[in-house]
């Protein structure tokens, strides 16, 4: 009797092991990347009319984590390519996530914990993303290489201003082309080592957030225990970061790192996706002070789509977070972050990306003032920060 129900117990524990091998990560992907309003979206005939002729550029999207083919057009979660063409997006921030703290909330986590490594099993991951950060962000650089290689031209990824000029330039002839660019989601991906922010420039990588969702060995995050500023180890990364053509991105820091990099940078950051504060106060939201501060930099904000970053997850409710931060920063400093596929419930999937430019019409922005904060300052600091190759 007993060793029947050690067999009968053996042998739920491998299908369940099955099941999570098979399945766990599009499940998760499922229930963790969803959408508010769904497709297909109608605006106004003037506002598809302005849509097409704009260069649209997104500064942050996790597609990539997640088990599926970039490629291929899909129903789950907010972007594939083929959905981002249909949103007529010329450029878009394709990001990393090494690791996210177990529990994970807005207020106060600990790094000693990580969701990523059960992903990278159930997304059968080489095995050394399994204990690797920096493994993982070479991982997410092939994988984009891959979906690249397999686009038809669809998707090219740039890593230089040059390289970024002349696609842009192309796609004015050829409208069917994502410009894509990787970026990291904390430095906690270069596992303490100078040096690896040369791997990570090699592996094609030209932003990084300095922290993501928990304070690590280069900045404090404003979600993190300490939430402290930039350590002398971070500054010795910003001032490479500079050097090298990497930009920095204050999304999710601490307000003490935000002084820190704003008190050292020579050269524009951004702030990738976010909110402002007094529109949706929150710990990641930015303040007046801090807008004025960026604008200072040469910086922009990337407003993001989800409801922590604006509280009101509608298109309306972008177009009004991006009202406020335009009268505070001034229009030359506020463009998008989506923080598509980014565990988030979306307000909308990429092919209605024309509902954020009717409704900025809806705000009462000028036509040129539109094209400047649907892509055109992510496109000038791309240009500006970027190696010029």
């Amino acid at each position: 009797m007993i060793r029947k129900v050690a067999t009968w117990l053996l042998a739920v524990v491998l299908l369940a092991v099955l099941a999570f091998l098979t399945l766990g990560a599009s499940f998760v992907d499922r229930r963790m990347n969803t959408v508010i309003l769904k497709p297909p979206y109608r605006v106004s005939p003037a506002a598809q009319a302005l849509h097409a002729k704009l260069r649209v550029a997104d500064m942050h999207d996790d597609l990539l984590l997640w088990p599926r083919d970039p490629v291929a057009r899909g129903t789950v979660g907010s972007t594939d390519i083929p959905r981002l063409l249909d949103g007529n997006i010329a450029v878009e921030i394709f990001s990393t996530v090494s690791k996210t703290p177990r529990g994970q909330n807005y207020e106060s986590n600990a790094g000693n914990s990580d969701n990523i490594t059960a992903l990278a099993i159930a997304e059968h991951r080489p095995i050394k993303t399994w204990t690797s950060l920096l493994e993982r962000a070479r991982w997410t650089s092939l994988k984009a290489h891959d979906a690249a290689e397999r686009a038809n031209g669809s998707l090219i990824l740039v890593t230089t201003a040059s390289e970024l000029a002349r696609e842009l330039a192309g796609r004015e002839v050829k409208k069917n082309v994502v410009i894509g660019l990787l970026s990291v989601e904390g430095l906690q991906v270069l596992e303490g080592k100078l040096e690896n922010l040369k791997t990570l420039y090699s592996l094609g990588f030209r932003m990084a957030g300095l922290a993501h969702f928990f304070d690590n060995d280069v900045a404090g995050s404003a979600h993190g225990i300490a939430k402290g500023g930039l350590t002398p180890f971070g500054r010795e990364v910003v001032k490479k970061m500079e050097e090298k053509g990497i930009i920095v991105d204050l999304a999710h820091v601490s307000s003490k790192t935000v002084d820190d990099v704003l008190a050292m940078a020579t050269r524009p950051v951004v702030v990738s996706h976010g909110g402002v504060a007094a529109v949706c106060p929150g710990p990641r939201n930015w303040t007046d002070d801090q807008l004025r501060r960026l604008a200072s930099n040469g910086g922009v904000i990337g407003i993001g789509f989800w409801d922590a970053a604006i509280c009101d997850a509608t298109p309306a409710g972008v177009a009004k977070a991006i009202r406020h931060a335009v009268d505070v920063a001034g229009v030359d400093h506020v463009g998008l972050g989506s923080d598509w596929d980014g565990a988030i419930n979306a307000a909308f999937d990429a092919t209605g990306m024309p509902l954020v430019t009717e409704a900025l019409l809806a705000q009462g922005f000028s036509e040129d003032d539109i094209a400047k904060i649907m892509g055109e300052n992510v496109i000038r600091i791309l240009l500006q920060g970027l190696p010029k190759g």
